[in-house]
C-alpha cells in the first residue's frame, strides 16, 4: 500500500467513537485497502492521533478481533487477519452502496448528475495525483 488511509472521528456524530474507528477499518479491510497481514498502529499511537482515550480504540480493536477482521498478538500487534478481505463482487456491492450514500449527500445538496458526477471525478483525479487522496491526514494508519 502507497498511501496512508486515515480515521477521522466526527465529534457530532451521534455515533459513539469507538464505533466510528470500528466502522472505518472494517471498510478499510473489506475494500482492501488495508492488506492482509498489515499491520494498525498501536492503540495508543491511534488514540493520540484521534484525540481519544486508550479505551475507545481498544474497545473497537477488541470488537475487531471478535469479528475476525484482526488478530492481535504480543510481540507482533495487531494486524489484518488472512480472510477479511472481501471477494469481487462483495466490493462491488460495497462500493454500490458507498456511492449511494454520496449521491444522497449531494442530492441533499442540491447537486444534480452532472455536479455528481464532476465531483466524483474531481476526487478520483485528487487521489490519483495526491497518493490517495483524502484517507490521508491526522490518525493515518501505517
Amino acid at each position: 500500500m502507497t498511501s496512508s488511509p486515515a480515521i477521522r472521528i466526527n465529534p457530532s456524530s451521534a455515533v459513539p467513537p469507538f464505533e466510528q474507528v470500528r466502522q472505518q477499518i472494517t471498510d478499510l479491510i473489506r475494500l482492501g485497502v488495508l492488506e492482509e497481514g498489515q499491520r494498525l498502529p498501536p492503540v495508543r499511537q491511534l488514540a493520540a492521533d484521534l484525540g481519544l482515550a486508550n479505551g475507545t480504540v481498544a474497545r473497537a480493536y477488541q470488537e475487531l478481533e471478535a469479528t475476525g477482521l484482526v488478530v492481535t498478538r504480543r510481540a507482533a500487534g495487531t494486524r489484518v487477519a488472512s480472510a477479511a478481505v472481501l471477494p469481487p463482487d462483495a466490493r462491488i456491492e460495497a462500493l454500490i452502496l458507498r456511492a449511494r450514500e454520496f449521491v444522497t449527500a449531494g442530492r441533499l445538496l442540491g447537486a444534480g448528475d452532472d455536479e455528481l458526477t464532476d465531483a466524483l471525478a474531481a476526487a478520483l483525479r485528487a487521489s490519483d495525483t495526491e497518493g490517495g487522496g483524502p484517507l490521508r491526514s491526522a490518525g493515518s494508519l501505517p
